[in-house]
């Protein structure tokens, strides 16, 4: 099995991210990419982004969808939509709260023994 590419160029044995997003990330803040205008006359796409969850259980789940949304974002912005990717609220309050509570619980803690401070 032959490592040359397509066009005939050898393809590197790792992967190094900075020597292709460098010359992309540059391109991207210069077409404002990363701005979306709430007067434009676009189409508008916007994406509500849960943070992540307290407990860190759903992390990897949590990074897959923040990818796909990154993804989505980018690629309706570069179609020429005026994208909003924003930073949402807790989805799952009262559910992280019980699992903290079981967690404290374990050390011998309440919400309480830590204040709200």
């Amino acid at each position: 099995m032959s490592s040359a590419s397509p066009t005939g160029a050898e393809l590197a044995s790792t992967f190094s991210p900075v020597d292709i997003e460098a010359r992309l990330y540059k391109k991207w803040l210069s077409s404002d990419y990363f701005t979306a205008d709430a007067s434009s006359e676009k189409e508008a796409f916007t994406i509500v982004l849960p943070p992540p969850n307290v407990t860190g259980v759903l992390h990897i789940g949590h990074a897959l969808d923040q990818t796909l949304q990154d993804c989505l974002s980018r690629m309706k912005r570069m179609k020429g939509y005026e994208v909003l990717w924003l930073p949402g609220m807790d989805h799952a309050g009262i559910a992280t709260q019980n699992v903290v509570e079981k967690q404290l619980g374990s050390q011998g803690l309440s919400r309480h023994d830590l204040g709200r401070e």
